[in-house]
């Protein structure tokens, strides 16, 4: 009789063991499905937000262009009010001439030239007059430094 309870015990160990081990597996494989869920949910989400935030800047170049442009169109503007208005000879007829003609100057190159073609502009100009391009920037900047105390 106690051989019996003994084979029914063992049996019933036996059983939860296989049992457990069951489960463990089942659990297992749970939880790695889960985590391919999870890591496939987290690179969709950051090709979304990866895809709008390129879609935003997009927008931000497109209105910085069409900004870019009005100013050039405001310049070239200004250069045909000023030739206008101002003396027609004489010192100050030259003068507002040429100020005509480097406004206009300037407003078609805005209008013409996209904001990627205008960095690469600027940085050629400064890597070719580096000092000169430092002293503006400083003078820029002790400029702007002045009105904001104001």
């Amino acid at each position: 009789m106690a051989n019996s309870r003994y084979e029914n015990v063992k049996d019933k160990a036996q059983e939860t063991a296989t049992s457990a081990g069951q489960t463990f597996q089942e659990a297992k494989g749970a939880a790695k499905e889960t985590a391919a869920n999870v890591g496939q949910q987290a690179r969709e989400m950051a090709s979304n937000a990866a895809d709008k935030a390129k879609e935003l800047g997009q927008q931000a170049g497109a209105k910085a262009g069409d900004a870019i442009h009005s100013v050039g169109q405001g310049m070239s503007s200004l250069a045909g009010t000023l030739r206008e208005n101002a003396p027609q000879s004489g010192m100050l007829g030259s003068a507002a001439g040429t100020v005509a003609a480097q406004l206009e100057s300037g407003g078609r190159y805005l209008s013409e030239h996209d904001l990627g073609e205008i960095g690469k502009d600027v940085s050629d100009v400064i890597r070719r007059y580096p000092i000169p391009a430092l002293v503006c920037v400083f003078g820029i900047g002790f400029l702007l430094g002045g009105a904001l105390r104001r």
